[in-house]
């Protein structure tokens, strides 16, 4: 090379989209736990390098404090939507904005609806989805409704294809 040549230095931008998928519920409150049991199968069967994942035992202004240093979150997460149970619902926050009502309600302090308007409040930018599991029993006890059980393989399935084309 002669002192005259000049290179031209590309620098490339490693992209690496920050991924969390998050596990919601209590377990000692029968099927309100499956958001935690489907978030347990999923680490140990279907765990995907470059995701984080974490279990909440409620969703909380600390939750949504956290999913903010993330591009995409993906909560699971028991429902009370007058669906079957076992049902399961799949959608980005913001296109079941216009269904959250009473009708549609999380088992926890922070329910949908007011997830979504705090987010935006806060200016969250985290692309959220949500995976909502129709329940039967949230009363106190261990173990998840024998109705729910026998449909638990086949939602824990559906949600790992869904993270695998997703994320």
């Amino acid at each position: 090379m002669s002192a005259g040549s000049s290179f031209k230095i590309i620098k490339y931008k490693e992209v690496s989209e920050k991924r969390a998928v998050i596990g919601i519920g209590n377990t000692l409150r029968r099927d309100d736990g499956i958001g935690i049991i489907v978030l347990e199968s999923l680490l140990n069967f279907y765990k995907r390098k470059g995701i984080d994942y974490f279990n909440f035992s409620s969703a909380t202004f600390d939750l949504l404090s956290r999913i903010k240093t993330y591009d995409t979150a993906f909560f699971i997460d028991a429902i009370n939507a007058d669906l079957t149970v076992g049902e399961l619902k799949i959608s980005e926050l913001k296109d079941i904005e216009y269904k959250l009502d009473n009708s549609f309600t999380s088992t926890h302090e922070l329910n949908l609806k007011s997830m979504l308007e705090l987010s935006k409040k806060l200016g969250i930018k985290t692309k959220i989805y949500l995976a909502g599991i129709q329940v039967a029993d949230t009363s106190f006890g261990e173990g998840i409704s024998e109705a729910l059980e026998h449909k638990k393989e086949g939602i824990i399935k559906e949600i790992a294809t869904f993270i695998d084309k997703t994320f």
